[in-house]
C-alpha cells in the first residue's frame, strides 16, 4: 500500500497490509501479486490494463465491467482513493469476483489526494484510467490522464458547474489531438433497444416530439441524507463530506445532479436536441435532523427551441408513491423510453398518447444486453480498432443541462443554457490543492450544519457563499434571434394630406 500523503492512520497501516495479503492469498493466485507483465513489455502486451481511481460503490461497479469483457482481456492493475477502508473493500469484492482478472499488488493500491497520479503511472499508451471519483475531482483527474496519454473512462456527472464544464472542454481538444478515447457513463446511451427507439422515433413512427416526462421519485437514496458529523468517530470534516458527497454540492451537484442525469440525457437523446432553458421549484419538507444541502423535491420545466417540454419530477421521501420512468410523446403517438429503472427499459412505441397494450405499435426485443457491460464493450472495441470514441462534449451537454435544473430550483429563477455554461460561479476551485488532513470546501457552522439554498433570496449562487470570479475562458455563443411578435404590429396610417384651398 502506498500513501501518498499523509494521514492520521498512517500507523496501522502495517497491520492493514499484512491483513489485505492474507485476504488476497485467499482469493485467488493472482490476486495481490505483481505478474510480470505489469513490469516489461512483451508476453501479454495485447492485454488492456486499467487503473481505478475511486472505488467506492460506482467505482467497483465499474472495474467488474471493465474485467468481464470477453473479446480482449482487461486486467486491473492498480487501485487509488482517498480511504483506506474504500479501497480494501473493493479490492476484496473485486477479487473474489475476477479472481484472473485481478493484478493490484500491494505497492499498486495508493492512498491520498495525489494517489491518481501514482494509479495513471502504471498504465501504459492504449490503457483505461477509469474515474469513479465525486465529481468535484473529474476535471484533474482527466487533465493528467491527457499529459500521460491514456484512454479514459469516467463516470457522470463530468461537471456541475460552468467553469468546469469549460476547462473540460479546453482539455478534451487535448485529447482528441492525441486521439485518447474517452468513454462517458451514460450507459443508457450505450442500450440497444433504447437505440433501436431513438431510429424509430427519428424516423417519425410517433410524429415530431412536443413533450417528455422523467421521473425520479424515490426514498432515500445514495448519501442524500446525513445526520451531523461526530467528529471523535470522524475527524477529518473533508474525509467525512468525500464519503458522504451526495449530501454536499460542492462535491457532487448534490443528489439532483448524480441522479437525474440520466432522465434528463435520454429524454433529450429521444429529441435529439438539448434544452434552451429551465425553470424549477423546490423545497425541503422532510430534512429532520439531516444537514446535507439537498431539497427532497424537484420540479423541472425545461423548454426546447421549437417550444417542445421536457417535465422532470424529483423526489426523495419516505410513504410517497415512486416512480422511475421517462416517457415522450409525438403528434402521432407516444413512446416508454424507460419504465422501471435503468434496466431492462422496456422500451415501446404507441399510436396514441394512451400507453396501453392495445395501442402498441413496437416493443423492445427481451431479454436486453446490459448497458452496464455495453458501455465498456464499446469502449475496448474503438481502443482495439483504433476508431475514433470520445463521449465527453455530450457528456459535458448533459452535465450542465442537469446542473441547469438544480441550479433554477435553488435560485428560483429561470437559467439558461448559454449564460449557465458561461457562468462564472464554481463550487471548488481550488479542489486540485486539497489535501487530507486541509480543511474542507465548505465548513459547518456551530451546530454541525451546513448552509441550504435560498429560492429568491440568493439569486446569483445556490448556497451562501461568494461566487468565484473564474476567469477561465468563456464560450462563444451565437446572438440569439429575435423574437417574431405575437400578433402582426399595426401598421402606420400615412398623415393625410392637406387639401389646398381653392383660388378665387
Amino acid at each position: 500500500m502506498n500513501t501518498i500523503i499523509t494521514d492520521p492512520a498512517a500507523s496501522s497501516r502495517r497491520e492493514f497490509l499484512k491483513t489485505t495479503t492474507k485476504t488476497a492469498a485467499g482469493l485467488s493466485v493472482l490476486s495481490g501479486i505483481s505478474l510480470p507483465y505489469v513490469h516489461a513489455e512483451g508476453a501479454g502486451s495485447d492485454e488492456i490494463r486499467t487503473a481505478l481511481i475511486g472505488c467506492g460503490g460506482r467505482g467497483t461497479g465499474a472495474a467488474s465491467n471493465a474485467m468481464g469483457i470477453q473479446k480482449r482481456v482487461t486486467r486491473l492493475v492498480a487501485m487509488a482513493d482517498v480511504s483506506e477502508k474504500r479501497l480494501k473493500g473493493s479490492f476484496e469484492a473485486l477479487s473474489a469476483k475476477h479472481p484472473d482478472r485481478m493484478s493490484v499488488s500491494e505497492d499498486a493500491k495508493f492512498i491520498g489526494f495525489d494517489a491518481y497520479k501514482h494509479a495513471i503511472d502504471m498504465l501504459r499508451k492504449g490503457d483505461v484510467a477509469i474515474f469513479t471519483t465525486p465529481v468535484a475531482f473529474r476535471w484533474v483527474h482527466f487533465k493528467y490522464a491527457i499529459e500521460k496519454g491514456v484512454n479514459i473512462f469516467m463516470e457522470k456527472p463530468i461537471c456541475t458547474d460552468g467553469p468546469t464544464a469549460r476547462r473540460l472542454l479546453a482539455l478534451n481538444e487535448e485529447a482528441k489531438k492525441k486521439n485518447l478515447k474517452v468513454g462517458v457513463g451514460l450507459m443508457c446511451r450505450h442500450c440497444r433497444v433504447r437505440g433501436e427507439l431513438f431510429n424509430r422515433i427519428q424516423d417519425g413512427e410517433i410524429g415530431d416530439l412536443l413533450l417528455m416526462r422523467a421521473y425520479r421519485m424515490q426514498g432515500p437514496v445514495g448519501s442524500a441524507f446525513t445526520l451531523p458529523r461526530d467528529p471523535k468517530v470522524d475527524p477529518s470534516e473533508l474525509q467525512w463530506q468525500i464519503q458522504r458527497f451526495h449530501s454536499f454540492l460542492w462535491a457532487s451537484g448534490g443528489g439532483f445532479s448524480d441522479f437525474n442525469i440520466h432522465n434528463i440525457d435520454e429524454a433529450c437523446w429521444m429529441k435529439n436536441d438539448w434544452p434552451v432553458e429551465v425553470q424549477a421549484s423546490g423545497g425541503r419538507s422532510d430534512r429532520g435532523d439531516y444537514i446535507d444541502q439537498n431539497f427532497d423535491h424537484y420540479s423541472c420545466e425545461y423548454t426546447f427551441k421549437d417550444g417542445a417540454k421536457l417535465f422532470l419530477e424529483g423526489r426523495t421521501a419516505i410513504g410517497t408513491h415512486n416512480q422511475f420512468a421517462t416517457q415522450v410523446h409525438g403528434t402521432k403517438g407516444s413512446a416508454i423510453v424507460s419504465t422501471a429503472g435503468h434496466f431492462p427499459s422496456k422500451a415501446m412505441t404507441f399510436n396514441s398518447q394512451k400507453m396501453q397494450r392495445s395501442n402498441i405499435i413496437w416493443r423492445g426485443k427481451q431479454p436486453e444486453p446490459n448497458p452496464y457491460d455495453l458501455e465498456w464493450q464499446d469502449l475496448i472495441d474503438a481502443i482495439v480498432a483504433d476508431k475514433p470514441y470520445n463521449e465527453v462534449e455530450r457528456g459535458i451537454k448533459s452535465s450542465v443541462t442537469t446542473a441547469m435544473g438544480r441550479a433554477a430550483a435553488h435560485t428560483g429563477q429561470v437559467v439558461r443554457y448559454d449564460d449557465y455554461i458561461n457562468s462564472a460561479f464554481e463550487f471548488a476551485p481550488g479542489v486540485d490543492k486539497l489535501t487530507l488532513d486541509g480543511p474542507a470546501p465548505i465548513i459547518a457552522d456551530a451546530n454541525g450544519k451546513y448552509p441550504v439554498p435560498q429560492p429568491g433570496i440568493l439569486k446569483d449562487r445556490e448556497y451562501a457563499m461568494e461566487p468565484q470570479a473564474n476567469p477561465f475562458p468563456l464560450i462563444p455563443m451565437p446572438p440569439a434571434p429575435a423574437e417574431e411578435p405575437l400578433s402582426p404590429p399595426e401598421r402606420t396610417k400615412p398623415a393625410a394630406k392637406k387639401k389646398e384651398a381653392k383660388k378665387a
